[in-house]
This record gives structure tokens, C-alpha cells and sequence, in this order.
């Protein structure tokens, strides 16, 4: 096990580093899962690096994979390929590209980007484990926006049915999108019984809390009938003050004084 508290700030700071050097975008929603990423990396998830398609490991899914640089960024600290590949990031000839790709990344699952399928392919996953009765998790990691796509709700209504007990959604619940906030675009409320009326157990929680995270992640991975989801409340550009519920910092990158704040404000955390 690692000390996620001090994984999630590592990755952070990849990442600000990363997207800073791309001009590229996506920072606020790649700060607003770095501890949900750190939790389930630093503890949770079981995997081996050296043997990235371990039969038995489990799964974890970047439905959100406009966030690629966050998932980049622990995947190296986890030891899957070279913290010297994240420097390429988004460069020609690259395979860590602006948006999550599986060619060429070891411990990426799945290619993602367009928003509304990781959820699907999950449950897929889900089902061949309990088919081949192999004792792997399946975790999805969603953002708020996405949960417009009709194609997830497909999803959570199949998941009760094929009683996949071994799947976990884990929505970033940032509360900003896009264009917007999320309320004003599609609201989503009375979001958590949604899921429930759908048939799924359902764990709201403080998405910056590692504490919080270890114990949701624990207790919803040993139902014996029902998918769960954890509704993980999040804030967009969590541990940049100037970036943190801005909507801009969804396409913006940070400029050379801005990069040498956001690092240092990190570098104040405890």
C-alpha cells in the first residue's frame, strides 16, 4: 500500500506539468479525480504493473478520458511504463495522447473520449468475470457532464439485471461541465435515487476525503447481488485556488506563472 495523500499530490503536479507543457486542456477535471485515482492506484486496485493483462487483475475503466493526463500520470507512479513518457505527453508521435488511448499505453483498459460508453464496456467486463467466475473487480470512473449520454442509463438499467456484483461506477460529481454547470445544462438531481430506483447500491461521499474513498470503495465491492455506485462529490481544479469551480480552467492551461503557483501551492500541502 502507498501513502495516497502524498500520490494524489505527485500526479497533480504531473499532470499540471503535463497539460502546461502541451497547451494543452482538461486540468480541472483531471485535479477533480486525482484523489479518487490515488485511492483506488495506492490502494485498492489489484494489479501488477509487470504483467498488465494479469488474467485475475482488476479493471479499471477512464470513461472521462478528456482526463487522460491524471490517469497517465498514475499509471506511471504505479510503475506500468516510464515516469520519462509523461514529457511526450500529447506530442507527435506520442502514445499518450490528449484523450485516454490503449495502443501502445500498458494498464490502459480501454480507448475513451467519446463521453457515454466506458460504462457499457465495463458491464461487459463484469459479465465475462462472473461467466469465467474470476474474482477481478470492474470499476468505471465517470464524469457528472457525461451522465447526459443516453447510453449510460442503457447501462445502469442492464447492470442490476445481469446482477453484476463485481462492477463499480464511480461518478466525479464536480458539478461543472463543458459549457457550464451541470444544473443548468442537465440537471441530474435527485441524482443518487436515480441509481437507486434503477436497482443499484449507492454511496455518496467526499471525493477528497482518502479516508471516505478507502472505506466506500471497500464496502461496495463485496455486495452479493447489486452493482453499486459511488457518487464521489468533487470540486473542479481541486488543489489550485484560482482553479478550483472555474469553469475556464475546463479548456485553459496554465501559462509559466500560473504553472509555478499551481506547484507551489501543492508543494504547501501537507
Amino acid at each position: 500500500m502507498r501513502d495516497t495523500e502524498r500520490l494524489a499530490k505527485t500526479i497533480r503536479a504531473h499532470a499540471l506539468k503535463m497539460v502546461a507543457a502541451a497547451k494543452a486542456s482538461h486540468i480541472g477535471s483531471c485535479l477533480s479525480c486525482a484523489d479518487i485515482l490515488a485511492v483506488l492506484y495506492g490502494e485498492i486496485l489489484s494489479f501488477n504493473p509487470t504483467c498488465p493483462d494479469d488474467a485475475d487483475r482488476d479493471i479499471f475503466i477512464m470513461s472521462k478520458g478528456h482526463a487522460a493526463a491524471i490517469l497517465y500520470a498514475v499509471l506511471a507512479e504505479s510503475g506500468f511504463f516510464p515516469l520519462s513518457w509523461l514529457e511526450t505527453y500529447c506530442c507527435n508521435g506520442s502514445v499518450l495522447s490528449g484523450h485516454v488511448s490503449k495502443h501502445g499505453v500498458p494498464g490502459v483498459e480501454l480507448s475513451t473520449g467519446s463521453l457515454g460508453h466506458g460504462l457499457s464496456v465495463g458491464c461487459g467486463f463484469a459479465i465475462a468475470a462472473n461467466a469465467d467466475k474470476k474474482p477481478s473487480k470492474t470499476f468505471v470512473l465517470l464524469s457528472d457532464g457525461e451522465c447526459d449520454e443516453g447510453s449510460n442509463w442503457e447501462a445502469i438499467l442492464c447492470a442490476p439485471q445481469f446482477k453484476l456484483n463485481n462492477l463499480i461506477a464511480i461518478i466525479d460529481y464536480n458539478k461543472i461541465q463543458s459549457f457550464g454547470f451541470v444544473k443548468d445544462i442537465i440537471n441530474l438531481e435527485p441524482f443518487a435515487d436515480k441509481w437507486r430506483s434503477f436497482g443499484w447500491n449507492v454511496y455518496e461521499v467526499d471525493g477528497h476525503d482518502h479516508n471516505a474513498l478507502k472505506s466506500v470503495f471497500r464496502i461496495s465491492a463485496v455486495d452479493n447481488v447489486k452493482p453499486s455506485v459511488v457518487i464521489a462529490h468533487t470540486t473542479k481544479g481541486q488543489g489550485v485556488s484560482y482553479m478550483e469551480n472555474e469553469l475556464l480552467w475546463h479548456y485553459r492551461n496554465p501559462n509559466e506563472g500560473q504553472l509555478k503557483q499551481a506547484i507551489a501551492e501543492l508543494d504547501k500541502v501537507q
